[in-house]
């Protein structure tokens, strides 16, 4: 596997809209509002770029850096950058790698992991997002929206996350057999899914 690292500042690859504003919560649960920093929300992905380098056999790693539209440099979320790339490149998956099995009811108890979340019952979950989880979460549902099938949350191997080894979050026309399909030529073909790993 032939791995080409770039940033969403070349070749234009990530736009996005500087944020006016950015509210962050404190250790001890107290909202900060943050103004002049140098974040966005990705408006525009170069998927023709993208493809160029996937039909030369090369699969992108990209750093969550995107330009504004004035040319500014601007920290994007990596998880929302990877939905944006894989609604873009209209994937049919995209696999979130982090630290934990996956989406969990008790966030201290790994055996309440939720395995499986169709994706129009997405937004009643969101209260079990704690922390960088629920960034997680609003990077599916955006992916979803865009236009991917299913997303697979967990920590284990990537071909083991993408068999259902932790969260997976579908439309319906994925459920059944033709999850049981897609996942069995996942075992059998080169992965070509978008994947982020993120903590």
């Amino acid at each position: 596997m032939n791995a080409f690292g770039l940033a969403g500042v070349d070749g234009r690859l990530l736009v996005a809209r500087r944020k006016a504003l950015v509210r962050s919560v404190t250790p001890e649960g107290r909202t900060q509002i943050l103004r002049d920093d140098y974040t966005g929300q990705i408006e525009q992905v170069n998927s023709v770029l993208l493809e160029q380098l996937l039909d030369a056999g090369y699969i992108p790693v990209i750093a969550p850096l995107a330009l504004s539209h004035q040319g500014e440099r601007l920290n994007v979320d990596g998880d929302r950058a990877a939905a944006a790339v894989a609604a873009a490149l209209h994937a049919e998956a995209l696999i979130i790698m982090t630290n934990v099995p996956g989406l969990l009811s008790d966030p201290q108890d790994s055996a309440t992991l939720i395995p499986s979340i169709a994706a129009e019952q997405l937004e009643s979950y969101m209260d079990y997002a704690k922390g960088r989880m629920r960034k997680k979460l609003l990077g599916a549902q955006e992916a979803l929206k865009g236009g991917v099938a299913r997303v697979c949350i967990g920590s284990t191997s990537l071909r083991a996350v993408l068999a259902g080894a932790g969260t997976t979050i579908a439309t319906t026309t994925m459920n059944g057999q033709a999850q049981t399909d897609s996942i069995e030529e996942n075992r059998q073909a080169p992965l070509r899914e978008m994947v982020s790993l993120r903590k």
